[in-house]
Parts: C-alpha cells; sequence; structure tokens
C-alpha cells in the first residue's frame, strides 16, 4: 500500500512539474496539486488507522 502512495505521490509531483514547465497546461498542475494534497492525505489517515489498530 505504501509502494503504491508513493507511486501516486511521484506521478503527481511530475504532472505538476510539466504542467508548470508548459505554461499552456497551467490546468495540469493545478490537477497534479489538489491530486497530490489528496493522496497524502489518504495516506496519512490509513496509515494512522493501521497504527491505531496495532
Amino acid at each position: 500500500m505504501k509502494k503504491l502512495l508513493l507511486v501516486l505521490v511521484v506521478a503527481w509531483i511530475v504532472l505538476s512539474v510539466v504542467g508548470a514547465v508548459i505554461e499552456g497546461l497551467l490546468w495540469l498542475s493545478v490537477v497534479a496539486l489538489i491530486l497530490l494534497a489528496a493522496t497524502t492525505v489518504y495516506g496519512w489517515v490509513t496509515s494512522r488507522g493501521a497504527a491505531a489498530r496495532r
């Protein structure tokens, strides 16, 4: 699960950089940053839930 979240975070970072480099794709950067935040929050919540169950 952590590996999948790490891959998603890296993908969102790459998309945000590509969106920032190609100014015409600024919307891609915004979408990537939103998805990065959502993935990070999801990973944080699930890891805290798993730690609480131990």
